[in-house]
């Protein structure tokens, strides 16, 4: 039964991760990470590499969080709470989540706080900066507070249960002495090149009207992005993709869930926003690319291409303008700063160019507001932000859903960690899909745009796994 009085009681109703296991460390932490989610603890999951060498595997579907624009609902022990947003939905959001904060944190055992683990979807954008009336009736937000959480390093695997049963259940699973059998069906390179080259002449012809539009002055920027639609039949092996495009990529962040009503298995390039419990921020914007292959000598050419070509600098500097006023607008006066300017970061088969903003929280301002100044990414939208959405809605086919979204995992001591949504494989009820986009400006040709998204593509089709017998 649903009712409005506010999330203390749901909050209340939040089962805490009070049992704790420390095991012998894994050899392979992505690998034990991707046999978790094999093996059918609940029917909700996230795997999250949230830094080089830290994976974070998250389970139990008791407890979640959803966001509509119209609507925030809260699942916990049974039962349902509702909560009008005022088209508001990460406001209303962020509430529940300090409520849980309030009835939880003073009482943690080890001072680590809740964890929480979800999924922003790139619509809410329009709820931020554009028109709400664009972003469609499906869920904005989703977050899951797991029943049992795993961290896996190669020093160490830590477990953390709500109660004995969840604790010696993972605890059996990372005793065995073999990984489970991951799907070993792949794709052929000829294959593999058919998938990324579709629906390229409907793209070409989005990035001219988009060029037109920034021509005429309505707009500087945008990322325009093009959906590959995959056969259903034979179905994706997402876990088995996840692990093979992990040992071939070189992420920001990676993940794989099962969470919300969307399946994905992505190699992040880069962050949205991080934000420390002490109340650093920082974001990565990446614009700018080239390809990367196995040829140092010519990955080393075109390094130096993409430093010295003009269309992809002026891309570049426009973003981090953008940023550096994203985050002075939540940041105490003085305290943003450039760590990091056009660095070339290698992303999987792509080379980009790469920034750091970093800066210090206001006292008013926490975690949810950085995100909202930061979200969607400059580099998944374009500038202005309002502008671009404006642009993305009159060329692109359909609505976006996690492509140029977030998934995150955060704590309710005040830490999130937010991954751009891109180079990622995405399900949802029996279709599959990939997405790229590129940057388009003044400058862009629509073959060079096209040959991007290709590049970009290929950090996921040629690792793509399907079940037993597919080839």
């Amino acid at each position: 039964m649903s009712t409005r009085n506010g999330w203390d009681s749901w909050a209340s109703s939040v089962p805490q991760l009070i049992c704790t296991s420390t095991q012998a460390p894994r050899h392979d932490p992505a690998a034990t990470a991707t046999r978790l989610a094999q093996a059918g603890l609940a029917d909700q999951y996230m795997v999250y590499e949230a830094a080089s060498g830290v994976w974070h595997f998250a389970a139990g579907s008791a407890v979640s969080l959803t966001a509509h624009r119209n609507a925030v609902t809260a699942r916990a022990a049974g039962r349902t709470w509702t909560s009008p947003t005022g088209r508001q939905p990460l406001t209303e959001f962020a509430a529940a989540l300090r409520a849980l904060s309030a009835a939880h944190d003073p009482n943690a055992a080890d001072g680590a706080g809740t964890h929480f683990y979800g999924w922003a979807a790139f619509e809410l954008a329009h709820l931020l900066h554009a028109d709400p009336e664009a972003g469609g009736d499906g869920p904005l937000l989703h977050a899951l507070i797991p029943s049992v959480e795993v961290t896996l390093t190669r020093g160490r695997s830590v477990i953390r249960a709500v109660d004995e049963a969840w604790l010696h259940k993972v605890s059996d699973l990372l005793a065995e002495p073999t990984a489970r059998h991951l799907t070993p069906g792949g794709t052929t390179p000829e294959r593999s090149e058919r998938i990324i080259a579709a629906g390229t002449d409907a793209y070409g012809s989005a990035v001219s009207r988009t060029v037109e539009d920034i021509r005429a002055g309505l707009l500087e920027k945008a990322v325009v992005s093009r959906k590959v639609p995959l056969p259903a039949v034979p179905p994706v092996n997402f876990p088995a993709t996840y692990l093979t495009g992990r040992r071939a990529n070189t992420p920001a962040r990676s993940y794989l869930l099962d969470l919300g009503g969307y399946r994905a298995a992505g190699f992040s390039p880069e962050t949205v926003v991080e934000v420390g419990e002490d109340g650093r921020v920082s974001t990565q914007p990446l614009a700018g690319t080239r390809a990367r292959g196995t040829d140092p000598a010519e990955n080393e050419r075109l390094r130096a291409e993409l430093l010295s070509d003009l269309k992809e600098i002026h891309e570049h500097a426009v973003s981090v303008r953008l940023a550096w006023d994203e985050m002075a607008s939540v940041c105490r006066p003085g305290s943003v700063a450039v760590d990091e300017f056009m660095a070339v970061r290698p992303r999987g088969s792509v080379q980009h160019l790469a920034s750091r903003l970093t800066g210090r929280l206001r006292p008013d301002a926490g975690p949810w507001d950085a995100f909202a100044a930061l979200f969607p990414a400059i580099t998944a939208t374009g500038v202005s932000k309002h502008a671009a959405l404006q642009a993305l809605a009159r060329h692109e086919e359909g609505l976006r859903g996690l492509y140029g979204g977030a998934v995150f995992r955060g704590s309710t001591t005040g830490g999130l960690d937010a991954a751009l949504v891109l180079r990622t494989l995405f399900g949802k009820g029996d279709e599959t899909w990939l997405r790229a986009g590129a940057g388009v400006t003044a400058q862009s040709d629509p073959g060079r745009e096209i040959e991007e998204t290709c590049e970009k593509l290929r950090s996921v089709a040629p690792h793509l796994r399907f079940a037993v017998g597919a080839s």
